[in-house]
């Protein structure tokens, strides 16, 4: 049975799709067996990995609306990684299911008959609190949190910790916090050791050791349609990612 995972922050441009696209990659480089859902309309977790957006015939959004079963939309990629591409019909979801009963459970239900074929599931969710993103964290055992090192990913941390405390209290009662990532770390700045003392005092172990720093690379690797892995593989980007991807695996080493 996978272990599903969300990667979520409510702040946007923190490193949340590069994290979900880049660790996804390198845990199944490791020889877990992968898949990565793109839950965010924009799709950019879905060019990350070389799909283009006007390709995707059926993805993430038939998978909600009960249109095309889950086994029917996943893709087999280059990168280890299978993956369930969005398209741009994804931002219409949320209208087509208000009516719909249960509406929070859609993609945990369409789920359920794969769960066996994966070691790890990782959904990339939209910067925002939306059914998308209510699904995700309906569907998922724990939510991985990338950090940028600036004060305002203080305020929307907090803003995330109060929706997984309603999430648990209302839909979700075994929702955990897989752990906490820094990314565009750069030690030598005052605000960043300010801001991941902050953060530790309330997370604690929850917080990752690895650290993702801010590198052009990184940036580059989505416009050709790679994961830093394969786009620079001796690069510091993908040192960072690999080393995240171990100690994420070996905190799930009963799996």
């Amino acid at each position: 049975m996978a272990k599903i995972v969300v990667v979520a922050n409510q702040k946007g441009g923190v490193g949340k799709t590069t994290t979900a696209v880049n660790l996804s990659s390198c845990v199944a480089a490791l020889g877990k067996k992968v898949l990565i859902i793109d839950l965010d309309p924009q799709g950019n977790t879905t060019s990350g990995y070389g799909v283009t957006k006007r390709s995707v015939d059926a993805g993430v959004y038939e998978l909600l609306i009960g249109e095309a079963k889950a086994e029917d939309v996943i893709r087999k990629t280059e990168f280890r990684a299978d993956l369930i591409p969005s398209n741009t019909r994804l931002a219409g979801a949320a209208l087509e299911l208000v009516d719909v009963p249960e509406r929070q459970a859609c993609l945990r239900k369409a789920l359920a008959p794969i769960t066996d074929k994966y070691d790890f599931i990782f959904i990339d969710c939209p910067p925002s609190l939306d059914l998308l993103t209510l699904n995700g964290l309906c569907a998922c055992d724990s939510v991985l949190i990338p950090i940028q090192c600036e004060y305002y990913a203080l305020e929307g941390l907090s803003e995330l910790m109060s929706t997984l405390k309603t999430v648990r209290k209302k839909f979700n009662p075994y929702l955990d916090v897989e752990g906490v990532v820094f990314t565009m770390y750069s030690g030598r700045l005052n605000l960043t050791i300010q801001v991941v003392d902050q953060v530790k005092k309330f997370f604690g172990d929850k917080v990752y050791k690895t650290t993702i720093p801010r590198t052009v690379r990184l940036s580059e690797a989505p416009s050709y349609g790679q994961p830093i892995n394969f786009y620079e593989p001796n690069g510091k980007g993908t040192e960072a990612y690999v080393d995240l991807a171990l100690e994420f695996v070996h905190n799930n080493r009963k799996r």
